[in-house]
């Protein structure tokens, strides 16, 4: 299933550094942009094999208020 996600990136050092908007805690980096975008791409992979399968009749939501 394909998922459109936004990478943010800047420069640092000479690398490329970038997260995904969306998904808080991926991050990683590349000396070329595309390398950039491949790493991040391994990264939420890895990350989303990590996650607990919750069956979809279990989940709820609920909105919060969050004061910063």
């Amino acid at each position: 299933m394909a998922t459109q996600l936004t990478l943010e990136y800047w420069k640092d050092d000479g690398w490329y550094v970038g997260r995904l908007k969306e998904v808080p805690g991926v991050f990683s980096q590349g000396e070329t942009l595309d390398e950039l975008e491949e790493n991040v791409k391994d990264a939420y992979e890895m990350m989303m094999q990590d996650m607990p399968k919750i069956p979809q009749s279990d989940v709820q939501s609920k909105q919060i208020e969050v004061t910063v």
